[in-house]
């Protein structure tokens, strides 16, 4: 299992999970969800339930990946397969992103 967390203009939004069977959660941190004043991360990801499941990832976060040329340097240079979506992702969006969403890995706390 591997996850990210999911920053909206550098403040903690919630946090991205790909499980063990390749399915994704992302689900709003309970400071963020309970927080009138900040709106969803996307259309796609409402306020209105604070978990989302998907058997793949997630049309928004996918869509922040780079694509033909660009996609096959970032495959290169950071030695990933080109069908690693999560992998790509966490190399890539985790600064100078097209929006407010950024990507930051999370730690494994048994690797310290």
């Amino acid at each position: 299992m591997r996850k990210a967390n999911i920053y909206v203009n550098e403040e903690l939004a919630g946090i991205l999970t790909e499980n063990d069977n390749g399915s994704y959660t992302f689900s709003y941190t309970d400071q963020y969800f309970n927080n009138p004043e900040k709106s969803a991360i996307s259309l796609t990801f409402p306020k209105s339930q604070k978990e989302y499941h998907s058997e793949s990832l997630f049309p928004f976060f996918f869509n922040m990946l780079s694509e033909g040329v660009n996609k096959q340097v970032q495959v290169q240079k950071y030695k990933i397969d080109e069908n690693d979506f999560f992998s790509l992702l966490l190399e890539t969006a985790h600064e100078d992103t097209i929006g407010a969403v950024t990507v930051k890995p999370i730690k494994d706390e048994k690797a310290d």
